[in-house]
Order: C-alpha cells, then structure tokens, then sequence
C-alpha cells in the first residue's frame, strides 16, 4: 500500500506574493512504481479564517491533476489559480471610521480617506493544499487516502515579484522573501518601495500599509515638526482588537494580517486635534510629519517615514495628486505641484436632420432644424502633470506608477462633513496615456523633471437628444 506522499518543494514563508511561481513538487516512490494510471491530485483552499483551510472540513476552490513527469514526481504552478483570490483594497473596511463616522455596510467610503486604521478586506487570504495520489484499482481511477499530505498554510496577498528581485531558497523551497515588512526592527519597511521621504500638500489623503501577524506591531506614533525642525506635538494611535491582528498568525480572520493606515495631512485633519491645531496656528506649514510602528514596550519597529509638507506654490499651480497600486497591492501617492494642462477632447455620432414641420398639419420653416446634427457626444477630459524637481529614489515610484493596473484621481481634504456616504466626488478612475518612462540621474541629468499625462476613465455627461 503506497504511504502518504511528500512534498519535496514549496513556496516560502508566511507571507507569499501570488505574482511569483507558487511551484510544489510531489512525490510518492511507491505509488509511482507500482501502480497504473498515476496522477498526482492537489486541492486548493483559500479562505478568509484558518478554520477555511482545513482540508477535513471544507470544499477545496479546485482541484487540480498532473501525470508524473520523468523523475516520477507532480509539479504544480498554482500562480493562474490562487491569484485570482486577493485583490486591492479600494474601500474601508465595516469598523473604521472617516471624520470620526464609523464605517459599515451602508456608510462606506474609500480606503484612502481613513482615520486611523482600517483592516484588508480584499489583500489578502489563507491558502493550504492537500495533495495526495490517483491510480487505477479495478477498472476505476480513485484517490488512495492513505497519500494525503497538507502543505503548511500560508497568507497569499496581492503582491508580485520582479524579474529582478531576488529570490531566496531553503532547502528545496524557493520564493520571495518578505521578511523586510515584517516589524520587528527600525530597519523593517511598511509595504511600500516608496522612499522613506514622501511630499504632500496639506489636503492630501494618503495610506501606508503594513504587516502585523508577524510582528509586535503595538501603535503608530506621529510626530510633528515645524520648518526648523522643531518639536511641536505628537499623537499615538493603538491598534486595538477592532483594526489589529493578534502576534499569533492562526489566531485571526485574514483582515487583521494587513492593515492600511491614514497617516498623511488630510487624513489626519479628519480627526487629530492636535494636528488640526498646527495647522489653524500655521506653525506646521513648511515643515514635516514623521510615522513610526511601536511595540508595546515602546520600541520602534519600523523605519521612520518622513511626510515633507509643501509650502503653497506662489504660482498658483492646481496640485494633481494621484493614487496607484503598487508592487506589493498596497497604494502609492505622488502630488504633482507644478504646471498641469487640462484639455477636453470630444467625438460622437451624428445625423442629417430635415428642416421645417413634416408631422404638423402645414408646413414651417423653423430655422433651429435642418442640417447635421450631434446625436451623441462622448467628451474626455486630458491632464498633462509636471512634477517638482525630484531625487533618484522618488523615481524608483514612477516606474510602479507607469506599471500599474489601477490610477485614481484623489481629490483633497475639505473642512465640512460630507452627509452623502458614496462620497464618489474624491476618487477618479484615470487612465495613464503615457506609455514609456525614462529613468533619469544626477549624473546625466542634473536636475530631474518628470510629466505623464492621464485621462479620465468615465466620458463627460451630457444630454441625450
């Protein structure tokens, strides 16, 4: 009787990007020897708890076959499958808040314009396999229950890999490690190739997102400067049971393993008195916020990141500040400070219209008809952007944002509170015309300077004639 089979390679770590090869290999020496028509099999199921993935008590999301090849083991690339389970996170999720109105089911609004924490909803799932042998007994192909193997669970998010990252092996085992973004150190990264130091103006919304199942992640502290790097105020905010996961992976829903995070200024004049305050006074205009991941004990565990506030631009240049899904399924923001140019196109469908009454008892020559006329107009609006001058690492998130699959129009804080829960007015589906991206350097360009132009997803409206 064949014995339970092997799994002789995996992904790993805890934490698995499904842009990446997700190969297992499998084997069974005694099964592959001895019997006829041998097929590996392997179930997949992904779910949102643990208790999803448990292979004894729940329906897998597909089960897959293969032969075994030539040294008698299953390969299995499950990529195509797994990858259509997670996706971005586009709105808050039930629990959080934004201008202190707690979000649910019939209040919702966008993940970008939170206050405080908001946990994953779509990032991320559990996903275990359970992979076992097919041969003929009789004249039937049956599955032997006496080869059933799990593979160890592991969170699959909506990150990809890189040709050029680097990828780590244990063993047998190869992927991507994601062992930077775990916190656990003033070394380790929220989850984000942005630079350390970001730009943006005061009405700005933004997230950064981090893990926390692996981590001590305790609270975020805030600290805030002015123009002459002094001290001004502070604000810590705790994770708690509501937006926070547990240290131990298996103990939480899948929502607690990511969470995303308003820490720029216009998330923070949604609820932050004391930042509110700097802001009233003008004292933090021109000078700076810094974000920091804190364990229990205080420690940083996390690189500070550094939110630089522009000053207002003497020339009067309207800001575009664009939102983008970055490398890992988390967002990224830009605002671009400089000269924009807005330009509508339109095109539609015409017909040739008679002049006068026909369908009347006599005959007038109404002057209004008569002619071609527009049946149907399909206007777009075009933005041409100009960003500030800018460093060799704030170009490494120009490179995300031309290779990105989701590009919003995010529009700036206003002081009043919004009664309508949509609030549609703040996100804008774009489309980014500019299809090729240059990378510039001090050495060969001295000053750098970068313009991408985007339209705007939905046609303008117009009457229906």
């Amino acid at each position: 009787m064949p014995a339970p089979s092997i799994i002789e390679q995996s992904p790993i770590g805890l934490f698995v990007p499904v842009g990446q090869d997700l190969i297992f290999v499998v084997s069974n020496q005694t099964a592959v020897a001895n019997e006829t028509r041998v097929k590996f099999v392997a179930e997949v199921y992904i779910g949102t708890s643990v208790a999803a993935v448990n292979p004894s008590a729940n329906t897998p999301i597909g089960t897959f076959k293969t032969t075994p090849n030539n040294a008698g083991v299953g390969m299995f690339d499950l990529r195509n499958v797994v990858e259509n389970y997670v996706k971005a996170d586009n709105m808050a999720a039930d629990g959080s808040a934004y201008k202190t109105t707690v979000t649910s089911d019939s209040v919702r609004h966008p993940v970008h314009l939170i206050d405080k924490f908001s946990l994953n909803t779509n990032l991320c799932r559990y996903m275990r396999v359970r992979f076992s042998v097919e041969y003929l007994v009789g004249t039937t192909v049956e599955i032997d229950t006496n080869t059933q193997v799990n593979s160890q669970g592991s969170i699959i998010f909506n990150g990809y890999v890189k040709h050029t990252d680097i990828l780590n092996k244990s063993g047998n085992n190869f992927g991507y490690s994601t062992s930077q973004f775990s916190l656990i150190n003033a070394t380790s990264e929220f989850l984000t190739n942005a630079p350390t130091t970001q730009y943006a103006n005061l009405e700005d919304y933004g997230t950064m997102s981090m893990f926390t199942s692996t981590t001590g992640l305790y609270q975020i502290r805030l600290n805030y400067y002015d123009s002459d790097n002094t001290y001004l105020n502070s604000d810590t905010i705790a994770r708690n049971s509501a937006s926070g996961a547990w240290s131990n992976p298996w103990s939480a829903n899948s929502e607690k393993q990511i969470l995303h995070f308003g820490c720029f200024p216009g998330n923070l004049q949604n609820w932050a008195s004391n930042f509110k305050t700097l802001v009233g006074l003008g004292t933090v205009q021109g000078g700076y916020i810094t974000v920091t991941a804190q364990n229990q004990i205080v420690d940083e565990i996390s690189k500070t990141y550094t939110i630089k506030l522009n000053c207002p631009n003497g020339k009067g240049y309207e800001p575009i500040r664009l939102c983008w899904l970055n490398q890992w399924g988390t967002w990224d923001y830009y605002t671009f400070t400089q000269k924009s140019i807005k330009s509508t196109s339109a095109s539609g469908a015409t017909y040739n219209q008679l002049a006068g009454t026909w369908n009347e008892s006599l005959y007038r020559p109404d002057s209004y008809k008569g002619g071609k006329k527009a049946f149907r107009v399909n206007a777009t609006e075009k933005i041409t952007m100009n960003s500030d001058f800018v460093t060799e690492d704030e170009a490494v998130i120009f490179e995300e944002l031309i290779n990105s699959p989701e590009v919003y129009l995010l529009k700036g804080y206003e002081d009043i509170v919004e009664t309508f829960f949509v609030l549609n007015q703040y996100v804008t589906p774009v489309r980014l015309l500019t299809s090729s991206f240059t990378k510039k350097t001090i050495a060969n360009d001295k000053l750098m300077q970068y313009n991408f132009e985007i339209e705007k997803s939905k046609t303008l409206r117009t009457q229906a004639v």
